[in-house]
């Protein structure tokens, strides 16, 4: 608890000192100026007192344009959190679909190898039946011509 006392720009106490808790004055019209403000810790010296000063100036003819602007700026946070909602929902998109491509690109490359390694199996066992094949033509091509010598002649 601390005692509090206020006064005005034309040095009138307009709340007289009160040992409280806490305090609160409202100043309904103002000329301007400064104002003294009182807090006393006189009963508690020795304990220390943590005191929080709120000043709010509030012009009653500017609150209907204040208010209309915190209105503005609600519609305009709901538009940016609306926008925020649709990009992200298309980074989500895209990161869907760069992983799908990826995906995609590694099933293709281990195609592609499984693809290369049947292709070369097949081609060298094609060339190994060509090979054969060329030997044992050439083989009976030759035994075809072979002439033999004979004593006998057949003439």
């Amino acid at each position: 608890m601390a005692g509090f006392a206020v006064r005005n720009p034309q040095n009138q106490i307009v709340k007289p000192y009160q040992w409280q808790a806490t305090a609160d004055y409202t100043d309904q019209v103002s000329p301007g100026g400064y104002y003294s403000v009182c807090i006393d810790n006189q009963f508690s010296r020795f304990a220390g007192k943590l005191v929080n000063i709120y000043i709010t100036v509030v012009k009653y003819d500017a609150w209907d344009k204040y208010a209309k602007e915190i209105e503005e700026l609600q519609l305009n946070l709901q538009n940016f959190t609306v926008t925020l909602g649709t990009v992200e929902r298309n980074i989500n998109d895209m990161l869907n679909y760069q992983s799908y491509s990826r995906n995609r690109e590694a099933r293709d490359f281990a195609l592609l190898n499984d693809n290369n390694g049947y292709i070369q199996t097949f081609s060298i066992c094609q060339i190994a039946v060509i090979i054969v094949a060329c030997s044992i033509q050439v083989f009976f091509v030759r035994k075809l011509f072979d002439v033999k010598l004979s004593s006998k002649s057949r003439i």
